[in-house]
């Protein structure tokens, strides 16, 4: 079975029982109890499952080497990404699947950081744990045994990404697509970042609407036709993701590969960094 973009709970299953079991990543979180997952986790998780917290493991220092802020979830640096990747058993051919309980946001971080490794052998459970469960597995209570490699080969960054003022540079040219509900997106509230708005030009998607009422992802004909409009006219290269933190654009930027339109790119600051410096524009409504 070929993992990339998401896989069922029912493919997961009978990839468990194979020969070559796939690396199995928690990354349940919530943003306003930022131990919340961890707790989901000692609980009960999938068998073997080794947890990722979204702050420690999934992101980088939130200030740069220069003081600069970064954002709320900047993207690791690679080599202590990669290392971290070595000591979750993660090595080139080895099958992951990443899963939370939100709806996938959390889960495609990491697989977006593993692509962005050059691993290509990940994919995202459809629906989480509530597809796990609905499908007849069970959770555990028990800590896999250490599985440490040595750190992931990694080579140039496989995934495209883009910085604040390249970005700045580039509106009007290139198509944003914001991941944030539409209230924070029209500026009416903002509950976590510096001010309130959007990037001017950009459009919004809200990542929950790549979803269905289950929390599984809509079909990929559904979300071709309904993402499609969005980039239309638009070399993928030109299309780029952010949110808040650089965490749910990743959602879109799944959605969209699922779909079969390409490998879009990230804008890892996103708004947390964006709207941190008064000098760039804000545009509400």
């Amino acid at each position: 079975m070929v993992l990339r973009t998401l896989i069922s709970a029912a493919a997961l299953a009978e990839l468990l029982r194979g020969p070559e079991p796939p690396v199995l990543l928690d990354c349940r979180f919530d943003l306003f109890d930022p131990a919340a997952g961890e707790r989901a986790y000692a609980a009960g998780h999938l068998p073997g499952a080794r947890y990722l917290h979204l702050d420690r493991d999934l992101s980088g220092p939130r200030h740069g080497a220069d003081g600069r802020f970064r954002g709320r979830h900047p993207l690791p640096e690679r080599a202590a990404w990669a290392a971290a990747a070595g000591r979750l058993g993660i090595a080139p051919g080895v099958p992951v699947v990443a899963y939370d309980a939100q709806g996938g946001p959390y889960a495609a971080r990491a697989w977006w950081l593993l692509r962005w490794l050059g691993h290509a052998e990940v994919a995202v459970l459809d629906g989480g744990v509530d597809a796990w469960l609905a499908a007849g597995g069970t959770l555990v209570a028990e800590a896999p045994a250490p599985a440490a490699r040595g750190p992931y080969p990694a080579g140039e960054a496989a995934m495209p990404t883009i910085d604040a003022d390249a970005l700045l540079a580039a509106l009007g040219r290139v198509r944003v697509l914001d991941a944030r509900a539409a209230p924070r997106f029209r500026g009416e509230v903002e509950p976590l970042d510096a001010a309130a708005g959007h990037v001017p030009g950009a459009l919004n998607r809200c990542f929950q609407d790549n979803l269905q009422p289950d929390g599984r992802f809509k079909s990929a004909a559904q979300l071709h036709a309904e993402l499609a409009p969005l980039v239309a006219g638009v070399d993928p290269a030109d299309v780029v993701q952010q949110c808040g933190s650089g965490v749910t654009a990743c959602h879109n930027l799944l959605a969209l590969e699922h779909a079969g339109l390409g490998t879009t790119v990230l804008y890892p600051g996103s708004w947390s960094e964006w709207s941190a410096d008064p000098s760039r524009p804000v545009a509400v409504g």
